[in-house]
Formats: C-alpha cells, structure tokens, sequence
C-alpha cells in the first residue's frame, strides 16, 4: 500500500456583503469546503476571534479533528493486529494555538482517547496500541508541534 496519494479539495467564499474586501471588517469570513465525490460540503469559516461565524468550522478546529480521527482510525487497526475487541471510541481533544502578530502556530494537540475493550486480559495491548497508531498516523507525522496522548481504557 505504498505509493503517492493526491487528496483534492475546493473552498468557496461566500462572504462578500456587497463590497468584497473594501475594509477589514466589510467582508465575512464564511466559505464553503467541498470535495469529489462528497455527500456533504462543510460550512466553514475563520475563528470567531478572527471576525469568524462561530457556527461554522474553523481551520484550527478542523486541524485538531484531523488528528483526531487520524488516530482513532490508525488506533483501531493496531487494535486488530494486537487481538484486542474494541466495542467503543470517544476522544475530547484540543489544541493550543499560540498568535504572534499576524501569523501564529499551534503549541500542541492533545488526544484523550476513552477506549473500551472487551476483556480485562485486553487492557495493556490496548493502551500500548496508542503508540504504534500515533507512529502509523499519516496527520501525526505530517506536523511540527507536539501531539500528546492520554488514554483511558475502559472494560465493556
């Protein structure tokens, strides 16, 4: 499965209010993500503290959910080569993003993983799995900052 993978994505703004960009507070922030083959398109936009709709997706909190569903995804297949029955996955992650100016970069993500497993002999397997998922992740290794987990394993 190795070789070259091209993911394809498109982005409208929908945010000119009648002047386009004629001002720093004169336009929205809201656009469109859409992608091939899609059902959905996702409503986006910037961060409310950058003059953003807080209803819609923001870059940053679509970057912290990449990592998160990257690890879950990477996780639940190092669950299955280690034997371990995972019945249930939730994650509350975060991330810290520092501004400088202008321009800025996030500090960290932190996953926090509740897995529940089958059997209580499945424990350790399971929470060894989380290492060999964040070496397997594509997101993970693709980033600068630190990503940190803490797992909870939990018995079904």
């Amino acid at each position: 499965m190795s070789g070259v993978h091209e993911y394809r994505v498109g982005i409208e703004w929908a945010g000119n209010r009648g002047t386009g960009t004629s001002g720093y507070r004169e336009y929205g922030r809201q656009l469109v993500v859409r992608a091939p083959g899609k059902l959905h398109e996702l409503a986006a936009s910037a961060d409310r503290t950058f003059h953003g709709d807080a209803e819609r997706w923001n870059p940053e909190e679509l970057l912290v959910a990449a990592l998160a569903q990257c690890h879950m995804l990477s996780y639940l297949h190092m669950a299955v080569r280690a034997g371990v029955v995972v019945t249930a996955y939730t994650d509350e992650a975060s991330g810290t993003m520092r501004q400088d100016g202008l321009g800025g970069a996030f500090t960290e993500v932190v996953l926090r993983p509740r897995v529940t497993v089958a059997e209580a002999s499945m424990a350790e397997a399971a929470r060894a799995a989380h290492a060999e998922a964040r070496e397997a992740c594509f997101i993970a290794n693709s980033v600068n900052f630190p990503v940190r987990h803490e797992p909870e394993i939990l018995l079904a």
